[in-house]
This record gives C-alpha cells, structure tokens and sequence, in this order.
C-alpha cells in the first residue's frame, strides 16, 4: 500500500499512485482531457480566462463534473503548468561541457515560457513536485554532474538560473505583448535612439549617449535577435560566476 503523501488527489494520479474514478457524471471524462482542456484556454485567453466553468465548457460537461477529478483552480493551474513543460519536445542535455549542458537546460525553460507564457502569471505556491518539472530539476542537476559543486549548490544554480530565465521571459514577453497591443510607448522601439537623442543631451546623459553611439540600439537589429543576445550575455555571466566557484573548489 502506497503511503500516504499528503499531496492532493489529483497530483497523485498523475504520479499514478491513485486509482482514476472510474464513474462519474461525464462518462468518458479524465484527468487528461481536463488538463489539456485547461491549457487549451490558458493558450488562447490567458491565464485570466482559466475557471473551471470556462474550462468545463470547452468539454461540454458542467463545472460539477471537474471536481471529481481536480479539487480547486489552483490544483488544475498546477496541472497545467506540468502538462505544458510536458509537450516542450526536449531531450536531456548530455553532450558537451557543464556551461554547454547548462545553457541548453537554460534554452529548454525558455522555449516552455515562450511558448506558454502564461505559466508565469501563476502564482508560485510551493517547490516543483510534479512529475514533469521534477524530471528537468534532474536534467539541471545531472547536466553539473562531474563538477566539484556540493549537491546543494547545485540546486543554488539551478534556482538562480531559472531565476534569471522567468524574469528575462517575463520581460521580453510583457514587450511583445504591448507592441502586439499597439501600445504607442512600446512602439518606440523603433528608432529608440534616434528619439534618445531628440530628448536628451550628451552633456545631461553622456553615457547613455555613449551607448547610442556604440550602435548599441541600432534600428537594423531584429528585435527578437536583440532580446536572444541579451539573454545570453546574462546568462554567460552567470556561468562566469559558476566557473570561479567551481574553481575555488
């Protein structure tokens, strides 16, 4: 007999640890359907549009009939985020040195934000203890393998690396989204520079004209390559710091 966890019904049927109901007002229904479902609307209307009445709708059942599978929102929202990271096609990060196992680990995360940037308008409630983000906090660890971190710093890395990835995901996807919405602000993008120095004097902001200068917001950079190598050069840092601790070791 299993012991008891004390994680909620639905989490231990995914972790198959819990017999499936098996009748119930929707014949037919399952976890599976409901989670997908969810993540169907979470993709398509935001995270805002997710209750258990739109999500029931997208079924053709009623609200009542989810409950018997998923207790609350927040159980479905956990769900949800697994599932997502789920379709992500990635394969454990093996080749390579640890900076080159790390940053496609890294890339993996991202693409998963990117993707479903939803997932960042969630609440983090608790640690990671789904199956899905279990197995990539696996990856993270095992791609440090062969370095002379202590387990704990290794779990230290992987939480500042995930760190930096959701805040660089969060920022890069709230820019999309008000250039997407028209925001005028948002379009300045376009020409940033040039307006910089409409607004400005290299005597009152002589090292933002600096940077203007260096071409650093060229209007020929693709915005989206501009955002790709930001994010690297973070993410380089990062590893830096990793690297001279590793050697202290």
């Amino acid at each position: 007999m299993t012991e008891d966890t004390g994680l909620p019904a639905s989490i231990e049927m995914v972790w198959g640890i819990r017999e499936r109901p098996t009748k119930g007002p929707k014949r037919g229904l399952s976890l599976e359907q409901i989670v997908d479902a969810g993540v169907r609307v979470a993709t398509a209307d935001g995270i805002g549009g997710v209750s258990m009445s739109r999500v029931a709708g997208e079924l053709g059942t009623s609200a009542m009939s989810l409950y018997r599978y998923v207790a609350s929102k927040d159980e479905l929202l956990w769900l949800m985020i697994d599932r997502a990271f789920g379709q992500v096609e990635a394969t454990e990060p093996t080749e390579g040195t640890w900076r080159e196992r790390m940053e496609r680990w890294a890339r993996i995360e991202l693409t998963a934000l990117r993707r479903f940037p939803w997932i960042l308008r969630v609440p983090i409630s608790g640690a990671p203890i789904m199956p899905s983000q279990l197995r990539f906090m696996e990856w993270g660890l095992s791609a440090l393998s062969g370095t002379r971190l202590a387990a704990d710093e290794k779990m230290s890395v992987l939480l500042l690396v995930t760190s930096y990835t959701r805040s660089f995901a969060g920022l890069s996807g709230d820019i999309a989204a008000a250039v997407d919405a028209g925001n005028p602000l948002a379009q300045t993008a376009t020409g940033y520079g040039a307006l910089i120095k409409k607004l400005t004097s290299a005597a009152e902001f002589p090292e933002l004209h600096a940077v203007v200068d260096a071409g650093a917001f060229a209007d020929e950079d693709d915005p989206a390559d501009a955002l790709d190598h930001d994010y690297r050069f973070g993410l380089d840092r990062i590893f830096d710091g990793v690297a001279a601790l590793i050697q202290q070791r």
